[in-house]
């Protein structure tokens, strides 16, 4: 038995519908029952005697060990780690080491350090107004976005003094999967943009409002999320959510009007006790907590993870599929209900009344004329959020329109360059599921040869790795360069990945003399530049210095983006 894992849920998670503590711990088979049950009992002993009778407690078992859980008030939350902490030492030591007694003593102590009367006066207040508080170490906000009012968290006003008639909220969008999250965030931005709407984002690369970066690097945690929010200038907020985040900390919002999971496939898995795809699923479907029943959870209907987990949401579910004859989606049509899906070439729209068509495949420049099907499931994913906010679809058909045109409309996906007679393909792809999707693109342009750029961070398993490396081949690539990523390491020794993924390449049969290795992304990008020539097709999978590749092919290029098909 040993304690992997000890930190705070600053929102709705896995295991509660509340903020608290958790911790995650190793147990083997025969340890799990009973030391849970002792934790169990140890932690609502202690809770019960510092006063928090109220307070819940989950336990979520995996292979090999456990999520603890309980909840706790939003200013109690360190505090809270510390009691679930004591709770499972006294389980795992079978004694109550220290005294229960002074252990309880102590523990009131830091409930009383920690306490914030001001802060907790402030979220009653906020809720009786109907609108939503957001909290950290470092500052307190009530109402979202344009109707948001900001303090610092040492200085908060007493609730009589707000001028409460200035605070609202705003419309919110979670957006998670395995793929698709970031560019389906930036053409819901595009739809809402089109409507004339000030639209706020936050990804995994960036926290932009109305197209003006705020900030760069990963925001795809609830700490991009309460930035966003805070931003006066927001009129609607869209925000992907990444697993890492929600496993973390929990959502950063109790209440969104839509949420979105684009998909669920094999990546990540073996973190935070998530060890195969339904955990996987369970995990991205947290977002669906915050949805209310007014609101909508938008789910792929060609996904088999997401509609096996379907049965269990509380939220009416609006499905997207690419198939019109899809079961669920017939189903929900014949019942007057809502779906949107691609009927021979259109995107149309179901929301109780006659099915409308917002916009042909043809017009939409990332579906690549519909050889990018991963990219059509994303558009018509953004048209179901944005019909749940009521954007209209003339507006939807405009922000469809414009989207793809330039590179920097979604820099690192399908971005396509035409260079001195050859074509580059530079995209974000890092697993199986987002290589599958790629691979039409690839056969739709044509290509003397194909050259390829490949490499994998260091915190996948091996066989992930292995994995990726079987994935590319379908490619039918002619040369690959397998690139190290010093900025990704994440535990392993420099030249390791590489090394696993030649020796699966060989081991299917690749010709060790099509290999060549790079000491960096950017050098490997370099590399096969260097030895493209015309009518080539070079694929750029960018992830470490996806900017710095992308502004190479820009100083080269002509302007504008090829969508081939």
């Amino acid at each position: 038995m040993e304690l992997l894992d000890s930190r705070r849920l600053t929102g709705p998670n896995l295991l509660l519908d509340r903020p608290g503590a958790i911790l995650e711990v190793a147990l083997s088979p025969e340890e799990a029952e009973a030391a849970i049950a002792s934790w169990a009992a140890q932690v609502r002993r202690m809770l019960d005697a510092v006063g928090w009778t109220g307070a819940e407690i989950a336990a979520r078992r995996f292979p090999g060990g456990a999520s603890l859980a309980i909840t706790a008030p939003i200013d109690g939350l360190y505090s809270a780690t510390e009691i679930n902490d004591w709770a499972w030492e006294a389980a795992v030591t079978g004694r109550e080491a220290p005294d229960f007694r002074t252990a309880a003593a102590r523990l009131r102590d830091e409930i009383a350090r920690e306490a914030n009367p001001a802060l907790l006066a402030l979220q009653a207040s906020a809720a009786a107004h109907g609108v939503a508080l957001l909290s950290d170490d470092r500052a307190v906000s009530v109402g979202l976005g344009r109707g948001s009012l900001t303090w610092s968290a040492r200085s908060l006003p007493d609730p009589a003094d707000v001028d409460w008639s200035k605070v609202h909220d705003i419309p919110v969008l979670l957006v998670t999967g395995t793929n698709g999250k970031t560019t389906t965030v930036r053409l819901l931005a595009a739809l809402v943009d089109a409507s004339e709407q000030m639209a706020g984002t936050t990804s995994t690369d960036v926290v932009e409002v109305g197209g003006e970066v705020v900030e760069r690097g990963d925001f795809s945690g609830p700490g991009g999320a309460r930035m966003l929010l805070r931003d006066r200038r927001v009129e609607v907020a869209i925000l992907e959510t990444a697993r890492g985040g929600l496993l973390r900390r929990g959502l950063a919002v109790d209440r969104a009007d839509a949420a979105l999971v684009t998909n669920i496939a094999a990546d990540h898995l073996g973190e935070f006790g998530v060890y195969d795809l339904s955990g996987l699923a369970a995990a991205k479907l947290v977002v669906t907590r915050a949805v209310g029943p007014k609101g909508r959870i938008v789910l792929n209907a060609d996904d088999p993870e997401l509609v096996a987990a379907a049965g269990g949401l509380r939220s009416p579910i609006l499905w997207v599929s690419l198939d019109a004859e899809n079961p669920l989606v017939r189903r929900a049509l014949d019942a007057g209900g809502e779906a949107c899906f691609l009927d021979g070439r259109s995107l149309v729209l179901a929301r109780g009344g006659e099915p409308v068509e917002v916009a042909a495949v043809d017009r939409v420049p990332i579906a690549f004329g519909g050889a990018a099907r991963h990219n059509v499931a994303n558009a018509l994913a953004a048209v179901a959020m944005a019909s749940v906010i009521g954007v209209p679809a003339d507006a939807m058909a405009k922000g469809l329109r414009r989207f793809g045109t330039r590179p920097e409309d979604n820099p690192g996906r399908a971005n396509v360059f035409e260079r001195n007679g050859f074509h580059v393909l530079v995209d974000y792809a890092h697993n199986p599921h987002g290589l599958a999707a790629l691979l039409e693109v690839v056969r739709s342009i044509p290509a003397e040869r194909r050259l390829l750029l490949l490499g994998h961070a260091g915190d996948r398993g091996e066989g992930a790795i292995r994995d990726l490396a079987r994935a590319v081949l379908p490619f039918a690539p002619d040369r690959i360069i397998l690139k190290e990523m010093p900025e990704m390491l994440r535990g392993r020794q420099p030249g390791e990945v590489p090394a696993i993924l030649e020796d699966e390449l060989r081991r299917q049969g690749f010709p060790a003399e099509r290999i060549e290795h790079a000491g960096s992304e950017l050098e490997g990008a370099r590399k096969a530049l260097a030895e493209a020539r015309t009518g080539d097709l070079v694929i750029l999978l960018a992830h470490a210095q996806r900017e710095e590749v992308m502004e190479i092919l820009r100083q080269t290029s002509p302007p504008g983006v090829e969508t081939p098909g």
